[in-house]
Formats: structure tokens, sequence, C-alpha cells
């Protein structure tokens, strides 16, 4: 069964760090370009952050830029979001995205993936 698993969030006070990892069974992100979303309640879906198939082209919304690092781990077929000072409009439950598609270029965030979803994993930056 191909599927993404993301992992690594919680409860983070703000100025604090967090890392997420999205993990992929099934199928490996040699050809994929991988992204990461967030949705907080009763707001629309936003992109963050998308890496290219061969990493060499990574994209970051103005509102993380600076403080979220997308990378990848090939041998562990998993894609991280490390996230630092973090505040309370970082919370969301933040999901990660496959497409065979070469998406992550320019109006990246415009694009839905077509590939494959994570069930998400909830990010809280409260004190």
């Amino acid at each position: 069964q191909r599927q993404l698993v993301e992992s690594g969030g919680g409860l983070v006070q703000p100025g604090g760090s967090l890392r997420l990892s999205c993990a992929a069974s099934g199928f490996t992100f040699d050809y994929y370009a991988i992204g990461w979303f967030r949705q907080a309640p009763g707001k629309e879906r936003e992109g963050i952050s998308c890496i290219s198939a061969n990493g060499g082209i990574r994209n970051y919304s103005n509102f993380v830029k600076g403080r979220f690092t997308i990378s990848t781990d090939n041998d562990k077929n998993t894609v991280y979001l490390q996230m630092n000072s973090l505040k309370p409009e970082d919370t969301a439950v933040y999901f990660c995205a496959a497409d065979l598609a070469p998406w992550c270029g320019s109006n990246w965030y415009q694009y839905t993936p077509n590939g494959y979803w994570g069930q998400g994993t909830q990010v809280t930056v409260s004190s």
C-alpha cells in the first residue's frame, strides 16, 4: 500500500522548534516533488514549502521563509520540515503531499498535488 505518514507534531511554546517528518511507504520519493501544506481551523489550506524530485529546487511561502527548512533523506525515504521560531499563527494541521509532476517551480503554491497525501499531524504553538 502506497502512503505517506507524517509525524513530529505536538505542542510547543512560541519561539520553539519542531521537526516534522513525512515518510513514504510502498514507493520511493526518487521521482516525486514533495510539498508541505497546512490548514488551520476555519481557514483554507495553504502551501508552506516544496522540494523538487532531485532536491535542486526548494520553495517557501513568504510567511515561513527564513524560519522553516525542507530537506530530504533518500536513504530513509523521508522528507523533513524543520520549523524554527514558531509563532501561534503557525498552529494548524500539517500535511505532506507527493506528485510525479514537476510542480515545485513558479506558482507552486497554486498547485494541488495529485498523487499521495498524508493524514496530517497537529502542530500547536501556545504558551
